[in-house]
């Protein structure tokens, strides 16, 4: 029996279950942050099917094949970050409840944007803020699908542009019913199994592989310490990349969600905790490919062969398909999110208010229109880790002025300053993203985050300082 055929089948079963469940919704509150309700356990699940899904784990795999112990960075970033999130978490939750925010692009504009504005600013600024969050997650989509049109490509051997077909087409269709509602009660679904490869398969593997971990001291001494990609990325991650968790469009569309101020910042300090293991585990896989394979190997092939040298067929079915869910679990949240943003942020313009059935025709076109954009871009950079690195930093530019915002009730009075912050930082940013992915330079990628957000920093505290010597005077 085809094994890959069976699993896909229990999936598919289970998905198509899960979306006409959800496809009642007419709550536009449900859609967007599952009506501000969500329990502990169902918010910290969901969190870490997403920080840990697929695209996060077959990202760090790959990297962890290419740069050793250099991708734990990563994971330690996060915890830092999510610990620094625990003490927001609460303030956000707040926050969205009084304003009636569904996203963090939104959060900005109310910060500091004045509603009584009337000029052209309060457009640009909107426009600036929500533009280079949608960039953000197809960045991070794109990586999604790649993941899984390597995995389809690999279990029914065809080839790669028709499978990143297939799993556009079955992303697109959930993400557009279900809603985050949805969303939430497959990734708990996905995670589990995500929770079962770990113990069953990648660590008895990993622990084969390497021979006990001796075998890893053949590996260079680079990727035993951490600095194959330099010690400036190796120190400046985790110092730079721990507050954009709190520019994180996921996590802000989490955080409101929550059914209290208490399960919020519960479920930051939870998630932050729990997600360091698999953080170390993910690259562990990687480095015992390079190992027993070589490093001839295809950095985005790491997972699967790994699974074949570890798997009978039925599990390796099981794991496959896994992993093709919880990769759908990350690229679902993130179109989720993106569509937000397009609709309910760059509506935001107009002031008139759309119907309830006008609003969720906007926001499933926008996941049509966006998951199309994310797909281009898997067709044309068709790597992962590139794919990977290049959302996650860009995101940092942001955590200047989302920390500004959060410390000061007054964030509205220096809004130019917000403004070339962000713009000062993403245009430093793009130059190096430009030539980076023009001459494959996945280096000058992995460190473009550090001067773009100096820059966006820089200019946000000699602007906010200026402005205070100057009212001061």
């Amino acid at each position: 029996m085809n094994w890959f055929v069976f699993w896909i089948i229990v999936y598919l079963g289970i998905l198509i279950y899960f979306t006409l469940k959800h496809v009642k919704y007419t709550d536009i509150d449900g859609y967007l942050i599952n009506n501000r309700k969500t329990s502990t356990f169902a918010l910290v699940f969901t969190t870490l099917a997403t920080f840990v899904g697929g695209g996060v784990c077959m990202g760090l795999i790959a990297m962890g094949f290419t740069s050793g112990f250099a991708a734990v960075a990563v994971g330690l970033a996060y915890v830092i970050g999510f610990f620094l999130l625990f003490f927001f978490a609460a303030k956000i939750r707040r926050i969205g409840v009084e304003r009636n925010i569904y996203s963090f692009a939104e959060f900005l504009n109310r910060s500091y944007i004045n509603e009584n504005d009337g000029n052209a600013f309060p457009k640009v600024f909107s426009g600036l803020i929500s533009g280079i969050n949608i960039v953000i997650f197809f960045f991070l989509t794109a990586a999604q699908f790649v993941g899984m049109a390597t995995l389809l490509s690999y279990a029914f051997d065809v080839g790669y542009v028709y499978a990143a077909g297939i799993s556009f087409l079955i992303v697109i269709l959930y993400t557009a019913l279900a809603g985050l509602s949805g969303v939430i009660i497959t990734d708990i679904i996905q995670f589990s199994v995500i929770c079962f490869m770990i113990v069953f398969v990648f660590i008895p593997g990993i622990w084969i592989d390497t021979d006990g971990f001796t075998g890893l001291n053949s590996l260079p001494e680079t990727f035993l310490n951490g600095s194959h990609e330099g010690w400036v990325f190796l120190i400046a991650l985790p110092l730079l990349l721990s507050p954009s968790v709190l520019t994180r469009m996921d996590i802000w569309q989490r955080i409101l969600a929550a059914g209290s101020e208490k399960i919020a910042k519960k479920t930051a300090i939870i998630s932050g905790v729990s997600m360091l293991p698999f953080y170390l585990i993910f690259p562990l896989v990687g480095m015992a490919v390079r190992l027993n394979l070589g490093a001839d190997v295809d950095s985005n092939d790491a997972m699967h062969l790994f699974l074949e040298r570890n798997t009978g067929q039925f599990l390796l079915g099981f794991s496959i398909i896994g992993l093709l869910a919880a990769l759908m679990s990350s690229a679902d949240s993130f179109l989720n999110i993106v569509a937000i943003t397009a609709i309910r942020d760059f509506s935001s313009w107009k002031n008139t208010t759309a119907s309830k059935p006008l609003h969720f025709k906007r926001i499933r076109i926008a996941v049509v229109v966006f998951g199309a954009v994310a797909l281009g871009m898997a067709l044309y950079f068709a790597d992962i880790v590139e794919l990977f690195i290049a959302g996650i930093t860009l995101n940092i530019i942001f955590a200047p002025v989302c920390l500004f915002a959060l410390l000061k009730r007054d964030a509205f009075k220096y809004k130019y300053v917000a403004f070339y912050s962000i713009l000062s930082g993403t245009v430093v940013i793009a130059i190096m993203f430009i030539i980076g992915f023009t001459n494959t330079d996945s280096g000058l990628l992995k460190i473009a985050f550090i001067p773009a957000t100096l820059v966006s920093a820089i200019v946000l505290l000699i602007g906010a300082y200026g402005m205070r010597f100057y009212d001061v005077k």
